[in-house]
């Protein structure tokens, strides 16, 4: 079955930190741009980071520079999301998805995850 699984969402104050993980079932990420999305209650789904099939080259949204880093181990077909200094607003599901290399983390999506729950909340 090919499919991605994140984990390590959860509760945890304002300002706390958390670190998200991607892992791939059935199939190797090394060809693959990863992106990591987030999306609140009534709120659209929105691009927070993106990481080159490679790790050479990272993106990410302008609501959470210099607070999260995204990386890579292809060795352990694994994408992290570490999360610092983290607001209310981050509040969120988060999905991990899979873009053939190349395209940054823009248009066809090959894999979603199904999503892990961060809330930020004191």
């Amino acid at each position: 079955q090919l499919q991605l699984v994140e984990s390590g969402g959860g509760l945890v104050q304002p300002g706390g930190s958390l670190r998200l993980s991607c892992a791939a079932s059935g199939f190797t990420l090394d060809y693959y741009d990863i992106g990591w999305f987030r999306q609140a209650p009534g709120k659209e789904r929105e691009g927070v980071s993106c990481v080159s099939s490679s790790g050479g080259s990272t993106a990410y949204a302008d609501s959470v520079k210099g607070r999260f880093t995204i990386s890579r181990d292809n060795a352990k077909n694994t994408v992290y999301l570490q999360m610092n200094s983290l607001k209310p607003e981050d509040t969120a599901v988060y999905y991990c998805a899979a873009f053939t290399y190349g395209r940054s983390c823009r248009g066809e999506v090959d894999y979603w995850g199904q999503g892990t729950q961060v809330t930020v909340s004191s």
